[in-house]
């Protein structure tokens, strides 16, 4: 509905393929995809990188990776590209899959230890991944990293996983957004000092870099009278132009490029963060230079 009344959807943070698909919504993470409305990404395959599983392999000689999510469609297809991804980066893979309404996270626990896991990631809500925490607590469960996305990247971790300190401290996470945490980039002391006091997640900062987003395009529309004036076609330009956008440093660099056949590997860099306590999300290395030329893996949605 919103595509075809051409109206500008600017910085969507995409659980499903919708920006991946139609030509007037611009994810917070870029597209290459044609967009034209007929089928996600390309002929309704979508592709993307093993960054992630190149950066534990690279940094921590991680070997062993389960993958737990629940037997929903939305999760299990993001759990199938993440299994593939490991599997093209050389990890001997673990599947977990968990029923959704009654899931025995106690049995995923179990079998984590009894597979020797290195690494858990996760197709899982919040709510899940606390109850799989505090599962793997319950039975004395290490792993090395247990990794998770930006839906979980937030300041409460200390309350929501208070009885499973153990897990708590393996918890990492990945992104393609500089940390809320990293205050000692200007971009993010001003969104800190916008928030005040408030509880913090990356999915704020991102909302923040997104309305941003919108605003530069305008003021570029606004700033040039021979652009028409504020338009939806010249703030549509603003967000197709070739130069890559990054809030201020607070994103990797975003760009939409419809392309015609999907890129076989690419250069990508991501933002990794562990959770310390007392110190909250501390980050690993600078994301502009946490990078790696990797492989495009397809998939259907």
């Amino acid at each position: 509905l919103v595509s075809r009344a051409g109206v500008p959807d600017i910085g969507g943070q995409p659980l499903t393929p919708a920006y991946e698909t139609y030509p007037h919504l611009y994810s917070l993470y870029g597209s290459s995809a044609p967009r034209t409305g007929a089928s996600p990404g390309w002929d309704g395959v979508l592709y993307g990188g093993t960054e992630v599983y190149r950066w534990f392999k690279r940094e921590q000689g991680a070997r062993t990776a389960a993958v737990v999510a629940y037997d929903q469609p939305a999760s299990a297809s993001y759990a199938r590209l993440v299994e593939r991804g490991l599997r093209a980066e050389g990890y001997r893979v673990v599947t977990e899959r968990v029923d959704f309404v009654l899931p025995d996270f106690r049995a995923v626990a179990a079998d984590l230890r009894e597979r020797r896991v290195d690494l858990v990631f996760d197709a899982l809500d919040g709510h899940g991944n606390t109850r799989l925490c505090e599962a793997m607590e319950a039975l004395g469960v290490r792993v090395d990293a247990k990794v998770t996305n930006v839906q979980n990247w937030s300041s409460s971790v200390d309350r929501a996983y208070a009885r499973a300190p153990g897990c708590r401290e393996s918890l990492w996470v990945t992104g393609s957004s500089r940390n809320f945490e990293d205050t000692g980039h200007p971009a993010v002391r001003a969104f800190r000092a916008a928030m005040g006091d408030r509880e913090t997640s990356q999915w704020q900062l991102e909302g923040w870099a997104a309305a941003m987003w919108f605003t530069d395009a305008a003021r570029s529309c606004l700033d040039r009278p021979d652009r028409g004036g504020l338009t939806r076609t010249c703030v549509e330009a603003y967000l197709n132009r070739q130069e890559p956008y990054t809030a201020r440093g607070l994103l990797l660099p975003v760009r939409f490029e419809h392309l015609a056949t999907p890129p076989a590997e690419r250069e990508t860099c991501l933002s990794v963060a562990r959770w310390r306590d007392g110190r909250g999300w501390v980050s690993q290395g600078e994301m502009t230079r946490n990078c790696a030329t990797v492989p495009q893996l397809g998939h259907r949605p």
